[in-house]
């Protein structure tokens, strides 16, 4: 199913949530919501479900209007952070909820709505443990019953509202790949909100960086991380490194002195870089401090270097090899090999 979403504003008693937001999704496509608190990603997943009105705009359910229907005839799957599980129904029982509460005219025979629960149950890899009740099992458990309720009145779209929320990391690990695997599977146009970099970017086909009601960005993992088009996406996706330069005929100037990069922008800007983006230098131009701190990061060494200068002192993290020599205390000079300089407003 493809969704478009035109020019949606929301507001909460005139309060701005979302301001003119627009948005294709193609269908069978996996999109991830990515922001920090309050940047709006909820709401536009809430306003997609139909548990929410726009202000103004319109979302479009492949060619059909459904800014105004109710959530009911819009037939979206919604799977939220604390599982919403009856605790006093069976495993099988919450998964086919969804079915025996439809209206008599539209709903399949018991045994049709049984063999539908099984075939999920088997499809989320929990069959056997059908007449177990919610409290028996774990949270990734549980929250595979919750999917496998959501899809089993054969919605049109599945949201889901950080789903991974409540686990811990090692379970989250393993739901994000079984998650990307059954989506896989089934082709489902799928949008889920997630405040977790890693996630996103592990998970979706799209990710949509969001902030303040507005999308910053929308693109691939690769686009986002390597490609960032503003500071805000910069800064949010991953670790970086900025700072205030100066570019004069090509010469990027840090503190008023070369940093050993060029780049064609000119004049006063904000030079960003990912710690693990510099090589060390010995000699020549570069970016030098003094060592604060260092710590070990798995294969490599982090390293606090003091850039700026005595009464104004700047300190940045960067990513050297475990025998570089950076004891604290040391000056070391470093050179970034990829960076992205946007200009001062």
């Amino acid at each position: 199913m493809e969704i478009r979403i035109e020019k949606i504003r929301k507001e909460f008693d005139r309060y701005p949530a979302l301001h003119d937001v627009s948005l294709g999704i193609r269908s069978g496509e996996l999109i991830a919501l990515l922001g920090p608190s309050g940047s709006g990603k909820t709401t536009l997943l809430r306003l997609v479900a139909g548990l929410e009105q726009p202000t103004t705009g319109r979302i479009f359910f492949g060619q059909e209007d459904a800014s105004w229907k109710p959530v009911q005839e819009r037939n979206v799957g919604f799977v939220f952070q604390h599982y919403a599980l009856f605790r006093h129904m069976t495993i099988l029982d919450n998964i086919a909820f969804g079915l025996t509460v439809r209206p008599r005219a539209v709903r399949p025979p018991k045994e049709e709505i049984r063999r539908r629960a099984l075939d999920l149950l088997d499809m989320v890899q929990l069959t056997g443990l059908e007449k177990r009740y919610p409290n028996q099992l774990s949270g990734g458990q549980r929250q595979r019953v919750a999917l496998a309720r959501a899809m089993a009145i054969e919605p049109r779209v599945l949201l889901l509202d950080e789903p991974f929320g409540a686990l811990d990391a090692k379970v989250r690990k393993e739901l994000r790949k079984w998650l990307r695997e059954f989506h896989d599977r089934t082709g489902h146009t799928t949008i889920f909100v997630t405040h977790d970099q890693e996630e996103a970017l592990e998970l979706a086909d799209r990710v949509v960086v969001m902030s303040q009601g507005r999308i910053e960005q929308v693109g691939s993992s690769d686009d986002v991380y390597d490609r960032p088009n503003s500071p805000f996406v910069f800064s949010f996706i991953g670790d970086s490194v900025s700072l205030p330069v100066t570019v004069s005929g090509g010469t990027v100037e840090y503190l008023g002195a070369p940093t050993g990069v060029r780049d064609p922008h000119e004049g006063e800007g904000q030079f960003f870089f990912r710690p693990s983006d510099i090589e060390l230098v010995a000699e020549g131009d570069g970016i030098g401090g003094r060592v604060t701190a260092h710590r070990r990061l798995a294969g490599t060494r982090i390293i606090e270097v003091d850039v700026g200068t005595a009464g104004a002192p700047n300190p940045v993290e960067i990513e050297v090899p475990l025998g570089a020599a950076a004891e604290r205390g040391s000056t070391v000079t470093f050179r970034p090999i990829r960076w992205t300089i946007f200009p001062k407003d």
